[in-house]
């Protein structure tokens, strides 16, 4: 069985398991499958610097991923990819926490050149999504069908 190359411009890096891309998307950049993820599958995980509780209030930082109330990451240094993942109201992929740490797992099989996203949560999504809308592809789909008639 041959394997298929990766493209060009993918990355697998020491916190990916599998080749992903950063590019455009509907929501800013992105980040997107290059070979096929399985279901179930750990794909990346969340990295950054771990910040002191109270900290992350004074944090401008756009990356913030609470673990519990006592640590939050920072996400915003580029090497980690897992940052470019968007919001979906239907997700793909999910966060899931093993001591202290997040990775990301695929909630079903993705084919390569798919968008990964994960749905951040009902609080974020008030505060910084709802009052903008919604980029995400249901969210979009739904938009065009409804001015659709």
């Amino acid at each position: 069985m041959r394997l298929a190359k990766p493209a060009p411009n993918a990355t697998r890096t020491a916190n990916s398991k599998f080749d992903v891309e950063v590019r455009r998307s509907a929501a800013g950049l992105g980040l997107f499958a290059q070979s096929p993820i399985p279901k179930g599958a750990r794909i990346i995980e969340y990295t950054g610097r771990t910040l002191a509780p109270g900290e992350e209030l004074k944090s401008r930082s756009k990356y913030l991923f609470a673990i519990s109330e006592k640590k939050t990451i920072d996400g915003a240094p580029r090497d980690n990819l897992a940052r470019y993942i968007n919001h979906s109201c239907r997700p793909n992929c999910e966060p899931m926490i093993s001591r202290g740490r997040v990775f990301i797992h695929a909630k079903r099989a993705i084919k390569p050149g798919e968008e990964l996203a994960y749905n951040y949560g009902p609080d974020y999504f008030t505060n910084y999504i709802e009052p903008h809308g919604c980029r995400c592809v249901k969210c979009k789909g739904a938009k065009k069908s409804a001015g659709a008639v």
